[in-house]
């Protein structure tokens, strides 16, 4: 076998690995069932995967399979920035794909995996001390605010060659009403 077909057989092996690997991502695989069940796509967002790994660290490290492990969830899911979010957690499964499935199979995990309106997730996992059980965490946020730059444009862009970027602002939606306390962006 010549040395140019081996490298062509190689290189053709480690592409179809590598696009074995991305259809088994978590994004994909809740892309997946999201999309069965007339959701949209979501994608993964290296904020919520911060915040998923801090979330299974946490419940590793205490042994506890808790959503106040490392504080409460609005807390914590602040940094996103996300108008609505959703956490799942488990522990077990040393696998995404049998974690996603119990998730599945739980009417309030199912209901979170079809977060309305979600375009992102994170998803961690970590072992306890003993290395015995895996712990996982899973963000999933959607209605993100728009970003809008100080000439009213919406988004930022890039200019002609040497033009700075335009500086972009998050923009809060104004309340109809006075807000008492305000949940995942439900004002109540």
């Amino acid at each position: 076998m010549t040395r140019a077909l081996q490298t062509l057989i190689a290189g053709s092996l480690l592409l179809l690995s590598a696009h074995a690997a991305f259809a088994d991502s978590p994004a994909e695989l809740i892309s997946s069932f999201r999309l069965k069940h007339g959701e949209v796509r979501v994608t993964t967002d290296a904020t919520l995967n911060r915040i998923a790994a801090e979330q299974a660290r946490a419940m590793a490290a205490k042994d506890n399979l808790s959503h106040e492990a490392l504080g409460s969830f609005t807390s914590r899911i602040a940094p996103s920035r996300a108008g609505r979010a959703a956490e799942n957690i488990a522990y077990g499964y040393d696998n995404f794909e049998k974690t996603l499935g119990q998730w599945i199979d739980s009417s309030s995990h199912r209901k979170n995996l079809l977060l309305h309106n979600a375009t992102r997730i994170g998803v961690a996992s970590a072992k306890d001390a003993s290395g015995r059980r895996t712990y996982w965490a899973m963000e999933i946020a959607g209605d993100y605010e728009p970003l809008v730059a100080k000439d009213g444009s919406k988004g930022g862009s890039k200019g002609k060659k040497g033009e700075k970027e335009k500086v972009v602002t998050v923009v809060k939606r104004q309340a109809a009403q006075e807000c008492h306390v305000k949940l995942l962006g439900l004002c109540i």
